[in-house]
């Protein structure tokens, strides 16, 4: 039996300021000042046409050093010193280098940057005796490697390849200069000199970083250490895919797919709120997709389109965005309207996909659309009564109540059945006691996760669904990662080498002996923004914070601690952090402290 929460209100701390009309007018005018003097971004119209007049990169650099060196030949001298912190500077003074020698055999050197990046490196050479006809230059060889085997790996060995990204690449390095060699993503780089008779000496090694450094507004810290881990990871999963747009993948898919963004628009807002590239990306999608098109030629990508713009009005409350988007929803939604059977069956056309698992399990594939065009119907209806379109929300209704008539089998699928689970099709205690909690974390995928774990907490197995976050997703970590992968099967962990070392002799290659579909060997990215829904359903249902009202006015907290003994955490909203604290008492009831931001409503 579930025990109501005890709610304490603890008063906010002051704003910063509160008391100081001098400060709050400077911080007013700075900010004036920055509005007038920044190029626009983008001018958006009501129309289709996305048309971008200049666009500020809003990303920094960030220098790494390499954290150890894995691997080297016998050709390499003096490794360690690339570990030493640097200036990041050439001198004519350098006592401390790495020598690499070609004495007719190749030698090479293996660097660990600790953690998944998306950039490349700096290589500093402060000498060479080179005499090439390009003067005193050398060619060093480069590859960057999501998982050690990847950066050790050739081209088309296990499915290696350079496709978004080139990561395997000859470059010249000059004497008394420096290179900069990559944009991909990867923890690992490999140096190799190919100059034959030639001996280079190599100062520094360092990753350039690019990415947005963005504050974490939200936060998660509970009793479960593995669960804080998760929480973390899927944040800089996230993150490192916010580059121009909001990508996928930092290695490969390097693409806006809109319905993979449901889980990072979910993930952005728990973690960093309102941020410019969600809207940004959605736009040049719609752009580029004149109604009766799909988004990314894939029919539910464009009801997933519908439901990031539902959450993320709800999240931020921004009308003036969403009356821009006013004509296109209520066309997409007519569009999506005439895809419904005789038989009150959903018909949509063809690029039919839910996720990769689940692709030739047609029966399930069905269903799930089926399931997913209610959820986008109910919430196209929720976003034309937002507009005043009455027409367009009593046609929604219409057809949600011709596709309620017709209950599709998932045929088995975990997929499937969740989303049937969310669109009120069948009983979410039963899906998840029939279909979701049969043979544990098997047949999960790190897209669908997200929908799975929404649908176990449906069902109230907030515990169940807390275990398989920390069996599925955990095991990524067990494995050496630090960002989410693209897919991911519990299985392939048997006798499998970690990620950050080399394979051991008769162990599996957990990145290039596994993968299917698009996702084969070394093309399996090991970031992927899609992978990050354990963050947002964290927030949401541990935490407990529920968003009730546009623009966070009104939140519900109703935190669920299974067999958590505390939890404590933020939430971005448009006026500022909610904080709560919840300690499950020695009863079983639940206290909780909140503070709120004024403007929010917190409600039961």
């Amino acid at each position: 039996m579930r025990i109501r929460p005890e709610f304490k209100f603890v008063p906010k701390y002051p704003e910063p300021f509160e008391s100081d009309p001098f400060m709050n007018r400077l911080i007013i005018l700075c900010s004036t000042l920055c509005v007038s003097v920044l190029p626009v971004i983008a001018q958006v119209s009501p129309s289709s046409k996305l048309q971008v007049v200049g666009k500020v990169d809003s990303r920094v650099r960030k220098y790494i050093a390499p954290t150890r060196i894995i691997w080297s030949t016998e050709g390499v001298k003096g490794g360690t010193n690339l570990l030493r912190p640097t200036a990041g500077q050439i001198t004519l003074s350098n006592p401390t280098v790495c020598t690499m020698a070609n004495r007719g055999k190749t030698p090479g050197i293996l660097l660990d940057f600790g953690k998944e990046l998306q950039g490349g490196i700096q290589i500093g050479v402060s000498d060479n005796n080179a005499k090439s006809g390009h003067g005193k230059t050398v060619r060093l060889r480069v590859r960057f490697g999501e998982s050690v085997s990847e950066a050790m790996s050739e081209l088309d060995e296990k499915g290696s390849q350079t496709d978004h990204a080139v990561r395997d690449q000859t470059v010249y390095a000059p004497w008394l200069g420096t290179v900069e060699v990559g944009n991909s993503g990867y923890r690992f780089a490999r140096i190799d000199l190919v100059d034959v008779d030639t001996t280079v000496a190599i100062k520094f090694v360092r990753a350039v970083m690019l990415y947005r450094d963005l504050p974490y507004l939200g936060s998660f810290k509970c009793s479960d250490e593995r669960l804080n881990t998760i929480w973390k990871t899927g944040a800089y999963t996230t993150q490192l895919n916010m580059q121009d747009y909001l990508w996928d993948g930092i290695k490969r898919d390097r693409l806006i797919w809109v319905g993979d963004m449901h889980p990072e628009t979910s993930a952005i807002s728990a973690v960093f709120g309102n941020i410019d590239i969600v809207p940004q990306s959605l736009d040049i999608i719609r752009g580029e997709t004149p109604i009766p098109s799909w988004m990314n030629g894939i029919s539910s990508y464009s009801l997933w389109w519908l439901l990031i713009q539902r959450d993320w009005y709800m999240q931020n409350g921004d009308l003036k965005y969403l009356k821009q988007q006013s004509t296109y929803i209520r066309d997409l939604l007519k569009e999506v309207s005439r895809h419904i059977g005789r038989n009150n069956e959903e018909t949509l056309p063809e690029g039919r996909f839910l996720d990769w698992p689940s692709s030739e399990n047609k029966p399930a594939i069905h269903a799930g659309l089926h399931s997913l065009m209610i959820l986008a119907l109910e919430a196209g209806k929720e976003l034309s009564m937002t507009l005043e379109d009455t027409k367009t929300a009593e046609s929604c209704s219409t057809s949600v109540d011709r596709l309620r008539k017709h209950v599709p089998d998932p045929n088995g699928s975990k997929q499937a059945a969740a989303l049937m689970a969310l669109a009120g099709l069948k009983d979410a205690r039963v899906i998840n006691r029939e279909v979701i909690d049969v043979d544990g974390v098997q047949r999960m995928s790190t897209f669908y996760g997200f929908y799975v774990l929404e649908a176990r907490a449906k069902a109230g197995d907030y515990v169940g669904a807390m275990e398989s976050i920390k069996d599925y997703w955990g095991a990524m970590l067990d494995m050496g990662a630090t960002t989410f992968w693209e897919d991911f099967n519990i299985d392939w962990v048997k006798n499998a080498g970690r990620i950050d070392e080399l394979v051991p002799p008769g162990k599996k290659d957990i990145h290039g002996d596994y993968g299917a579909y698009c996702y084969v060997g070394f093309r399996h990215s090991l970031c992927h923004g899609w992978a990050s829904g354990p963050t947002p359903w964290l927030s949401k249902y541990v935490l407990g914070i529920q968003v009730v009202s546009p623009g966070c006015k009104k939140v519900r907290i109703e935190p669920h601690l299974g067999n958590l003994t505390w939890v404590e955490g933020t939430y971005p909203t448009p006026v500022g952090a909610i904080w709560v604290r919840h300690t499950k008492l020695k009863n079983g009831q639940v206290k909780s402290f909140i503070r709120a931001p004024k403007g929010v409503t917190i409600v039961q």
